[in-house]
């Protein structure tokens, strides 16, 4: 009788909904700083952990057709393995000031040239002046059925060679039904460029599950921008009907990735720039990743005019082969504003001038397919 009682408990619990909230967890600290860990739960039983280190997200789990919960998201259970010499990769993390390639990291803005350098900050402030996944940024949170997670930094004038102090403000919320929404916005005080994204790598299956050559990858995008020998984007648009880079009808990843096509072998797979169709600034569907066998679906949402699709092409760093990731383990769908957009004035302008506020929405939200 008692374990017919105890069975019964089990099982109501089972079906009682999950407390949606936003939960804290000290995660050690940087430079000085402290970090935490920011868990996020909707009434549904999906989770969303995000640190303040680089904004990163290290987790969503989501379930799949047989109501297991599995984590989608390539990332790691510690900081100290994201502060690794080891590590590489940028998992999950927000990039700025200017998210993917700018030809010969320089551009000119009011007829000064501006040059980049990702270790500008030797020379300069050791804790500030640096990109921004490797920043701790300030958290601040709101809890409820929605938890938000407001996370900001500021990135001063003459960081890595950008010109303006940059404000930065980036909002993730864990929505009623299964989205998490990333809201940008930054302002500035002087000319500058901006372009931020975020760089998680999805495994619909599970972050340690093998390939994802299998699953299926729809991108709303008709044509490529075409990149140089350092697959930097000049300028040049080329449209996918044809060739190997059309995933506008749902494709296996694997099916294409090994083509002749010289931008797939100088990459050793997929490492383009969608132009998204649709008017950029609006909402609207940019790609969408399924897992036939779990029957997981993520659709991504964006109101950026671009899309970089990246199928984990190298062997990734000790720290993540650890946990069993590999080549083609995952793919990154990074909405963003157009690579060497400072550089091309047919590209969707990337200038940010003072009085004017940098905003961009981005949404993943994940489906069971029946």
């Amino acid at each position: 009788m008692k374990l017919v009682t105890l069975i019964a408990v089990l099982w109501t619990l089972a079906a009682m909904p999950a407390q949606a909230g936003i939960t804290v967890q000290a995660w050690g600290g940087v430079r000085g700083d402290g970090v935490d860990l920011f868990i996020l739960t909707n009434a549904r039983g999906m989770e969303a952990r995000i640190t303040n280190y680089g904004a990163i997200i290290t987790a969503i789990r989501v379930p799949g057709r047989d109501g297991k919960v599995t984590n989608v998201v390539q990332g790691f259970d510690s900081l100290a393995e994201y502060t690794s010499p080891d590590y590489k990769g940028r998992y999950g993390a927000i990039i700025g000031r200017f998210a993917n390639r700018i030809m010969d990291n320089s551009f000119r803005i009011n007829n000064n040239t501006y040059r980049i350098s990702r270790d500008a900050y030797v020379l300069n402030d050791a804790t500030n002046n640096r990109p921004y996944d490797e920043r701790v940024w300030e958290a601040d949170t709101k809890d409820g059925a929605e938890p938000q997670l407001i996370l900001s930094l500021i990135d001063r004038n003459g960081s890595m060679g950008f010109p303006g102090t940059l404000r930065v403000q980036v909002t993730y919320t864990l929505t009623r039904n299964n989205v998490l929404r990333m809201n940008y916005r930054a302002v500035t005080d002087k000319d500058t460029v901006v372009n931020l994204t975020n760089h998680a790598y999805f495994n619909m299956a599970g972050d340690a599950s093998g390939s994802v050559l299998d699953q299926l990858l729809t991108v709303n995008a008709d044509t490529i921008t075409f990149g140089d020998d350092k697959n930097v984007p000049t300028g040049v648009m080329r449209k996918v009907e044809g060739t190997a880079f059309d995933f506008r009808t749902p494709t296996p990843i694997g099916k294409n990735i090994n083509a002749p096509d010289p931008a797939i072998q100088l990459a050793k797979g997929f490492d383009q720039n969608y132009a998204l169709n649709g008017k950029p600034g609006t909402l609207r569907l940019a790609a969408r990743l399924e897992d036939p066998k779990s029957g997981r679906v993520l659709e991504e949402w964006t109101t950026q005019p671009g899309l970089q699709v990246y199928s984990a092409n190298y062997p990734p760093p000790t720290v993540a082969a650890t946990k069993g990731y590999a080549v083609h383990s995952s793919v990154a769908l990074e909405a963003q504003g157009f690579p060497n957009a400072p550089n091309v004035p047919s590209f969707p302008s990337t200038l940010l001038r003072p009085g004017e506020a940098y905003t961009e929405t981005t949404e993943y939200r994940f489906l069971v397919k029946p």
